[in-house]
């Protein structure tokens, strides 16, 4: 029992200090390439392997014969090991190399294609990491491009709707300044008009601006839905009256949310006035609010504007998006939709929009609300 203590005594020196002596080399050659650490790893493994059993041999005093047998073996054996160590080493530098170029194309622009064949477990993780990464920037440079597209139509059509009516006031401005305007009260009336209309387009992009910049504020009190419509359908009556449209909202549910009176009473109107705008005399624009299956609450304005095409379906809540037949006053900026999705979203609702025989649904979804919560 005592021998063979001492022979695994041997043998661990021996490996201890290949061991050591294999980690400061590994240590120094940390910024190397991975062939280079390859091959310290498997020197060192052999070396260890080589000063035990050279350790062990000597201390059985063997005959100088079997000591070179042994020695011999152990060193072909390091060879075949720093071969391989090599080949292996040569091979994933060479895939590491692939995938670089790979990686470095999708930085500049492009998009990621994963070099084949598969490398390393390690690696092949690397490149599924890389192409999901090219995947979400690519998504994301499309949404900045959509972005940068809305944003010039909407600086091309703001210019356009300032400068009519800032035109109209110029010319009445110079007609009451050289008292050449036979009625100066409807000038003056006139002049009201649009200022009021100006005053709205303003007030819309400081709203967008605040829902764009994370800057809206909720004050969010329990109201009955029931009455957040019905206040909503009273300050849309008279520009319904004018536009000769019939306002209806019998099926309306008394479910109670937590939202902000002022900003929700600012989605419906803005719903409201755009399904009246653009649904002809004698039509009919309808309200609806009940609770869903998976209990939220889905309110929806339908109206009788013919549809929207398919294709504009996804561009309907876009900022500056008015649709091809909506180019000239007073269809507004292309901000109230924008302004309702904004605020849905920062209630944690949804706003959709789909076609409907004779016309489209606007529809928003918010969260119920939940017994006992506290408003705030």
């Amino acid at each position: 029992m005592r021998d063979v203590l001492l022979i695994a005594l041997y043998a661990a020196c021996g490996a201890a200090v290949a061991g050591l002596l294999g980690a400061a080399a590994l240590r120094l050659v940390r910024h190397r390439s991975v062939a280079v650490s390859l091959t310290v790893v498997a020197a060192t493994a052999v070396t260890a392997m080589l000063a035990g059993t050279l350790a062990v041999a000597w201390a059985m005093f063997l005959s100088p014969h079997d000591l070179t047998v042994v020695t011999l073996v152990i060193v072909m054996a390091a060879v075949v090991s720093f071969a391989t160590a090599l080949l292996l080493g040569r091979w994933v530098v060479a895939r590491s190399r692939e995938l670089a170029r790979a990686a470095r194309s999708f930085g500049e622009g492009g998009s990621f294609a994963a070099p084949g064949p598969a490398a390393t477990a390690e690696l092949d993780a690397l490149s599924r990491e890389l192409a999901a990464t090219s995947a979400k920037l690519a998504a994301s440079r499309e949404r900045e491009r959509a972005l940068e597209s809305s944003r010039r139509e909407l600086v091309a059509w703001i210019s356009h709707d300032l400068r009519t009516p800032l035109a109209g006031l110029r010319a009445m401005a110079e007609a009451l300044e050289d008292g050449m305007a036979a009625e100066p009260e409807r000038y003056f009336q006139q002049i009201r008009t649009e200022v009021e209309r100006l005053n709205g387009m303003v007030g819309d992009l400081f709203e967008l601006s605040r829902i764009h910049a994370g800057a809206l504020r909720l004050t969010r009190t329990r109201m009955s839905l029931y009455d957040l419509v019905g206040d909503a359908l009273a300050g849309a009556d008279p520009l319904a009256r004018e536009h000769g449209v019939r306002l209806v909202g019998d099926r309306v549910d008394e479910v109670p949310v937590e939202v902000d009176g002022k900003e929700m009473t600012r989605v419906l109107a803005n719903l409201l006035v755009n399904a009246i705008r653009r649904t002809p005399a004698d039509g009919t624009v309808a309200v609806a609010a009940e609770r869903a299956e998976d209990g939220a609450v889905v309110l929806s304005v339908t109206d009788g504007c013919g549809g929207i095409p398919e294709e504009d379906l996804p561009r309907v809540f876009d900022t500056g998006w008015r649709g091809t037949a909506a180019r000239t006053p007073p269809a507004g900026a292309g901000l109230g939709l924008a302004i309702v999705r904004g605020i849905v979203e920062a209630h944690r609702g949804s706003a959709d929009v789909h076609n409907v025989q004779g016309g489209c649904c606007f529809q928003v979804r918010l969260p119920v609300a939940t017994a006992g919560a506290v408003p705030g």
